[in-house]
């Protein structure tokens, strides 16, 4: 008979995993397990649910049979040539992007490229701009324009410093009893903040790299660590850019939502809002409906070749 237990950490081989008693095993995966119409490197992910036999192998390893069909999961594109995707994360009931103005630079194009991804896989997404202590005024200030940007297309922006507690304390409530998932670039202060939600936990925090104004790659593989409010966090590894998968062109446009509500309103029934008369997306962004800066990343994901593994927007 079978045990249920929940992935807490997988480095593609090797998997630790909770069981529902609170005990940790380690754990691999039968022969070749290979996901339902889904190339990946990685055939089970950080908050999977999964299966596993009775039996222990000689290392004393258990062995992984199955996972639970997945609520949500969320890809990018893999640097294996072999393989197209990784998944980072399963079963994420929110996905908190940290983001940074400079040290490093988050680039919009990156943020509407995660939030694209986020919305196709129905992740709800919130944005937190880290690191205020060290902005001036005028950082400041445009700090609060992409929360405006972001939160008149249904997006919630906070400031935070991650080294102060009241700023993160609405943080501990709502993910209490949740399994969240803190993601952005390297350095962003990803680590820092996971550390500060719970006093329990003691992940490496890494250095920013003078060389390359970026912090140093701390964490290889996604981690879920318990808290002790009961929730969980997903740590990823710092991502330097985010390549979008699986999303047919003609409905790219459904996951903005800005454009997604202008959907009926263009003159053509399967207008792609690029070069189409009387189209109601451009006439907005004409018209500062929809920001330029958005309408600009949407282009971008049109034009690229999605079978381009080593992309020209590498936005660390």
């Amino acid at each position: 008979m079978s045990e249920k237990g929940l992935v807490l950490k997988s480095t593609g081989k090797w998997y630790t995993v909770e069981l529902n008693d609170g005990s940790i095993v380690n754990c691999r995966i039968r022969g070749k397990m290979r996901l339902d119409g889904l190339k990946s490197t990685n055939p089970i992910s950080v908050g999977d649910v999964v299966s596993l036999n009775e039996t222990i192998d000689e290392e004393g390893n258990r062995l992984i049979e199955s996972y639970d069909e997945r609520r949500n999961y969320i890809v990018r594109k893999s640097t294996n040539l072999s393989k197209q995707k990784q998944i980072i994360a399963a079963n994420v009931d929110c996905a908190y992007l940290l983001v940074t103005i400079h040290s490093p630079v988050t680039h919009l194009a990156f943020i509407d490229r995660f939030l694209v991804s986020a919305e196709s896989y129905r992740i709800p997404t919130k944005l937190l701009f880290n690191k205020i202590d060290n902005y001036s005024v005028d950082d400041l200030e445009y700090v609060d324009a992409l929360i405006d940007m972001y939160e008149r297309i249904g997006y919630q922006g906070h400031k935070i410093s991650a080294l102060d507690p009241k700023q993160i304390a609405f943080l501990k409530d709502e993910i209490n009893g949740k399994q969240v998932m803190i993601s952005g670039h390297s350095g962003v202060g990803k680590s820092t903040l996971v550390n500060a939600l719970d006093s329990n936990l003691n992940i490496t925090v890494g250095e920013i790299s003078e060389a390359h104004n970026q912090g140093k790659h701390t964490t290889t593989f996604a981690e879920m660590h318990k808290l002790q409010s009961g929730g969980y966090i997903i740590d990823t590894p710092g991502i330097r850019a985010f390549g979008i998968v699986d999303l047919d062109k003609a409905v790219i446009s459904h996951y903005f939502p800005e454009m997604r509500s202008l959907l009926g309103e263009c003159k053509f029934n399967n207008c792609q809002h690029l070069n189409e008369p009387k189209c109601a997306v451009k006439d907005a962004v004409e018209s500062g409906g929809i920001d330029e800066s958005r309408y600009s990343t949407y282009m971008q994901l049109m034009e690229e070749d999605e079978n381009d593994i080593h992309r020209k927007n590498d936005f660390a």
